[in-house]
């Protein structure tokens, strides 16, 4: 009869390690992305509502749901979504603001739920969820719930603000125009267990989301 080997060791276990879920608060071109990647590092996983929406938007679908349910006019020459005649309508016409939310979030919470399950399968951790909205519409998603910490990134408004110009072409009061229609910022703040500041580069910011990562016992 043989002898365990003494150096080997339990089996190791099918079951994978508990997956930590981090939802990310700040305001509109606060660096959220910047800190996704970071936090989610090479184990972890970023779900992004903002890609899932543009993953919704090119599906074929729902240009036809646009085109018949808000107009032609919102979609460009190749029959695709135009995204800033569509951002702009939405700004100015609550009602189809509701309409187009209700179409969109839907399927983009579909898509989070379910990538928030396979990346738990996996192992994955940190989860980050990337999510504009996620308090703003908890009651409707639910995600926030998932969620073991929120962290706020904290970033000076005129720098935000700069960001929105220079990255996606918006025009001056876009940013504070947008964010009179969401949580204030400092609800936003108080909410979250840690507050990361974006004030000083990438370099300054990678070493802030590792106190963070330290603090909360998830490996980086």
């Amino acid at each position: 009869m043989s002898r365990p080997d003494p150096q080997s060791g339990p089996p190791p276990s099918s079951t994978p390690p508990t997956s930590k879920v981090v939802g990310l608060l700040g305001g509109i071109a606060s660096g959220k992305s910047a800190v996704a990647r970071f936090l989610a590092g090479e184990g972890g996983q970023v779900l992004s509502a903002d890609e899932l929406a543009g993953d919704v938007l090119a599906e074929p679908r729902t240009a036809t749901w646009i085109a018949h349910e808000l107009g032609s006019e919102l979609l460009d020459e190749g029959g695709r979504p135009d995204r800033d005649a569509l951002a702009r309508r939405v700004f100015d016409d609550p009602g189809a603001r509701k309409k187009l939310e209700g179409w969109i979030h839907p399927a983009v919470r579909e898509r989070i739920v379910a990538g928030l399950a396979e990346a738990r399968a996996r192992g994955s951790t940190p989860i980050v969820l990337d999510i504009p909205l996620l308090l703003e519409n908890e009651a409707e998603h639910g995600l926030t719930g998932e969620c073991d910490f929120l962290v706020f990134i904290e970033t000076d408004a005129e720098d935000r603000e700069r960001r929105a110009r220079e990255r996606r072409g918006w025009p001056p009061g876009e940013v504070e125009r947008r964010e009179r229609a969401q949580l204030p910022l400092e609800e936003k703040r108080k909410r979250a267990r840690h507050v990361i500041e974006n004030r000083a580069g990438l370099a300054e910011l990678a070493a802030r989301v590792d106190e963070i990562l330290e603090a909360e016992h998830i490996p980086h």
